[in-house]
This record gives C-alpha cells, structure tokens and sequence, in this order.
C-alpha cells in the first residue's frame, strides 16, 4: 500500500504571490507615515522656533514686524468668528476661491488648445511665438492694474489675471509635451490612414497628458496668486482685500493668517489634482519614485 504524497509545490508558490502585495503595502503606509512624522517635526520646529525668536521682553525678532504663531492662531479665530470689515471671513474665502477657480478653468482650456495647436504646427507656432514672449515678458503687476483700469473692480479683472498666469504655465507645458510626442508613431498612425483630428485626440494629446497635468500642479496656485494681486490692486471684497487692509494697519498676525488660509485652500487644491492625475494616467508604468522599498 502506497502512501499518498501532497505535492506542496503549488503552496509554496502562491504563499509569496499573497504576500507580496502585503509587503508592498505595509512598505508604503510605513513611507508615508514616515513622510507625515517628519512634516509633522519641520512643522513644529518653523513655529516653535518662531515663537520662541518672538517671545519675551527683548525677543530677537520684532512681533510687531512679523508676528506671532500665537497671535496668528488667534486672529484666524477671531477673522472665522467676527468676520472682517467687509463681511464674514466665508465669504472673503468664497470670493476668491471662485475667481481662482474660474481663472484656473479658463487658463488651463485656452493654455491646452494652444500648447497642442502651436505644437502640431510649426507653422503657427512660428507665428504667433514672439507674440506669446512679449506678452508673457510683461509684469503681472501691470497686467492686473491694467486690467483694473479697464473693466473695473469687479469680479473680471481678478478672473482674467489669474487665466493669464495659469495660461503661460499650461500651455509651455502642453506645447512641450506635443513636441516630446514619437514621432514615428505618428508617422505610423498616418499610414494608417488616421486623419489629422484622429491623430491629435488618439495619439497626441494622450502621450502630452503627463506634461499638461504636471503643469496643472503649480496652475492652481498661479490662480490663487493671480486672484489675489488684482484683489490688493482694487476690490471690494476678497482675502487679498484683507491682506491689504491687515498690512495698512500694520497688523502682520491679519496677514499670516489670511497665508494660512490660502496655504491650506492650495494645498487642499493640490490633493484634488493628484487624484485626478492618477485617475488619468493610470495606465502609466509606475515610475521608480512611485515603487515602495521592501
């Protein structure tokens, strides 16, 4: 009588295909949780070193220059609980926040379609090129004044600045990365018998997409920089109007309140476009940066 034998070859095997993805994921909740307790430190360590500089009766750096942590803290307070001298501090955020926003949209559509049309066109792009370089040489400082001048206080001017900054980084951006595109897959789509329109939306703009969405990281913030020179230029509401106003009162806790204010919409901002940066280029190789370290 035979005794059976259990093969243990298959057992063996997939014991570490299971606990591969394991590894790999406890190797990244560990990088990550790293990556948080040594911002949590730098964070720490910026305030509390600003606050003991501040603190006491002969403090190395003047409060009355450049605050507090503390008085910072307490303004926020007092800016989400009493408001501003031009209403309620939700709307001062709302007011910008939309001007960004629309400034963002604007400036990433318009930046897009012409980085990918300059781009497939040697053309045009010869032509309107030097163009793009003047306009893009000039002070944003005078564009918002400009601006101002021109239609006025409202919401436009704040729209049209932040469309413009957010214009120039998309679409060098776009403009390069069409440029980067094989060009023998494109000679091979044409042979084909891809027409032009098919090659720009199959070929082109797919392999652009990781430029235009790595551009769209510091857009966002261009939007937030661009709504709120033209708000400190003329507005009757907005967080820039209340920088301005906490500057002409010398009140710097005002100001590095409204920073962190902003500071925590960006970084809010940029949460949302990694998202959508992974929703769209998931179909891209993970890169060595993006490989966890068992």
């Amino acid at each position: 009588m035979s005794v059976p034998t259990i093969d243990t070859t298959t057992t063996t095997a997939a014991a570490p295909t299971r606990r591969g993805p394991n590894l790999a994921a406890r190797a990244r909740w560990r990088r990550r949780g790293k990556v948080w307790v040594g911002q949590a430190v730098l964070l720490v360590v910026i305030l509390g070193g600003w606050q003991l500089c501040t603190a006491g009766s002969h403090p190395l750096v003047d409060p009355f220059f450049y605050g507090r942590p503390t008085g910072v803290w307490h303004r926020l307070i007092s800016f989400f609980q009493d408001g501003t001298e031009f209403g309620s501090y939700w709307s001062q955020i709302a007011v910008t926040l939309k001007e960004a926003v629309f400034g963002f949209l604007i400036g990433t559509a318009t930046g897009v379609v012409a980085g990918v049309t300059l781009g497939t066109s040697r053309y045009l792009s010869d032509v309107f090129g030097p163009y793009i370089k003047v306009v893009n040489a000039i002070p944003r400082i005078v564009l918002g004044s400009i601006f101002v001048v021109a239609f006025g206080i409202g919401i436009l001017p704040k729209v049209l600045l932040a469309a413009v900054l957010v214009f120039f980084v998309v679409f060098f951006n776009a403009f390069q990365g069409v440029r980067e595109v094989d060009r023998n897959i494109i000679a091979n789509a044409r042979v084909l018998g891809a027409r032009p329109l098919a090659i720009v939306r199959h070929v082109t703009v797919p392999s652009a997409m990781t430029w235009i969405i790595a551009s769209l990281h510091s857009a966002f913030g261009f939007a937030i920089v661009g709504a709120l020179v033209a708000e400190v230029l003329g507005a009757q509401k907005g967080l820039g109007l209340v920088i301005k106003t906490a500057s002409g009162n010398f009140d710097p806790d005002g100001v590095f309140a409204v920073m962190a204010t902003v500071a925590v919409i960006t970084l809010v901002a940029e949460f949302l476009i990694a998202h959508l940066e992974h929703r769209l280029l998931s179909w891209r190789p993970p890169t060595p940066t993006d490989t966890p370290t068992i």
